[in-house]
């Protein structure tokens, strides 16, 4: 049982929360451990039954999904959130990914697609359907962060690029030949140098300037 994917639900909708522990009850390694109907309950949820990955809406009476990721992010709470959502636009997905969001995908997504998505975010990527990246990178802004990717390494740029292509740590240390406090502490640097908060913003920085070309 500890190969398997501990989920919450979170979603207003009952009809949608009912067919996505429909669909995931059947995966192997996929257990839905809860569901709630707004952000405050999600988070009470997320602290009491420690899911691995949240499964949460945006747009929500009583609390959106939003505010619960801030929540989550300063209670520390481990799990990772995937946003599933039908609101892609840019003053949606950017407070959502800056409030700690590990991927954000259309409610429209494949099931098989979503079920590869939570193993995607449960293994430490970042993951962003096709029309959120390029809802982000249509800004007039970069998405966080500055500009200094002069102030990188060689091999910081390389853990930078293999970051943007959804690697984790441990891949990213395969791939590169190093160990993964090695690269545990170019990461770390990364995000200091690049004044970023997370992976997932150094993701986009890197999709933005060019490093994951």
């Amino acid at each position: 049982m500890s190969d398997v994917i501990r989920v919450l639900l979170v979603d207003d909708h009952q009809v949608v929360r009912r067919g996505l522990r429909t669909f995931l009850e059947i995966q192997d390694d996929i257990e839905v451990v809860g569901e709630a109907a707004d952000g405050p309950a999600g988070v009470a949820l997320a602290e009491e039954l420690r899911p691995d990955v949240v499964l949460m809406d945006v747009k929500m009476p009583g609390g959106d999904g939003v505010e619960a990721l801030r929540k989550l992010r300063d209670l520390g709470n481990p799990a990772r959130v995937l946003i599933v959502t039908s609101f892609t636009e840019q003053r949606t997905v950017v407070p959502a990914l800056r409030a700690g969001a590990a991927g954000y995908v259309h409610k429209d997504i494949d099931p098989t697609a979503l079920a590869g998505a939570i193993r995607s975010v449960h293994a430490g990527h970042v993951l962003l359907q096709p029309e959120v990246a390029g809802a982000l990178l249509a800004q007039e802004t970069p998405y966080g962060g500055s500009g200094r990717g002069g102030q990188l390494t060689e091999r910081e740029r390389e853990v930078l690029a293999l970051i943007a292509r959804g690697r984790s740590n441990r891949e990213i240390a395969r791939d590169l030949v190093l160990s993964e406090k090695t690269v545990k502490t170019h990461v770390s640097n990364i995000l200091m140098k690049l004044d970023l908060a997370d992976r997932t913003q150094a993701a986009l920085w890197a999709v933005r300037h060019g490093v994951a070309d």
